[in-house]
């Protein structure tokens, strides 16, 4: 072989390996901004719930004024996720775990609605519920759909090949959008 096909097939295997390289980089970063707008899509309807309960708990409160407690730890609670989701520093499982505590107390605020026929007839009431709910079911398919997103980025960083340039650049594992398992064991207990 001459001199001249060598460096051909030296720059031609230089070419692929480059080509190669940026795209599995390219993959990544793709996989790895579908995890992002995944969890911005969460956050919104998370947000979105937050905003919804004062008015719920305002609407409850006019018929239930004395039942204090779960208004307070409902009250409590969504400051908890607020406080959360500003804080740069919180973690995933941190979010997680003030989102369920928030979960818990309007378990309860329902379970004191329940206790007034007034108020579950009240269409203000009603509304609020209706949107709650489909909110809910919203964050819920949202959360499963962000975990799916980050299984999948997840894999990528630690199969071979892409775990070679994952590494290189420094691709991180994402966190789950998990309750811990004590947050679930604190069930709400309502009592009236």
């Amino acid at each position: 072989m001459s001199g001249g096909i060598v460096a051909i097939i030296v720059i031609a295997i230089i070419v692929v390996l480059v080509i190669w390289v940026i795209s599995m980089y390219n993959g990544l970063v793709t996989m790895r901004n579908r995890v992002s707008n995944g969890w911005a899509q969460v956050d919104v309807l998370l947000k979105q719930r937050a905003d919804l309960i004062p008015n719920l708990v305002e609407t409850v409160k006019g018929y239930a004024g004395h039942e204090s407690n779960v208004f307070t730890r409902v009250t409590q609670a969504r400051a908890g996720v607020i406080a959360a989701a500003n804080n740069p520093n919180t973690t995933l499982e941190q979010r997680a775990a003030a989102e369920q505590q928030l979960s818990n107390a309007m378990v309860n605020l329902r379970a004191t609605a329940e206790a007034y026929p007034d108020l579950k007839a009240n269409q203000n009431f009603m509304d609020l519920q209706q949107k709650l709910a489909g909110l809910e079911d919203k964050i819920a398919y949202g959360r499963q759909f962000y975990n799916d997103v980050v299984l999948k980025y997840n894999n990528k960083i630690m199969q071979v090949p892409t775990n070679i340039i994952a590494n290189m650049f420094h691709f991180m594992p994402a966190q789950y959008f998990n309750v811990d398992e004590q947050t679930r064991q604190n069930v709400p207990q309502v009592k009236f």
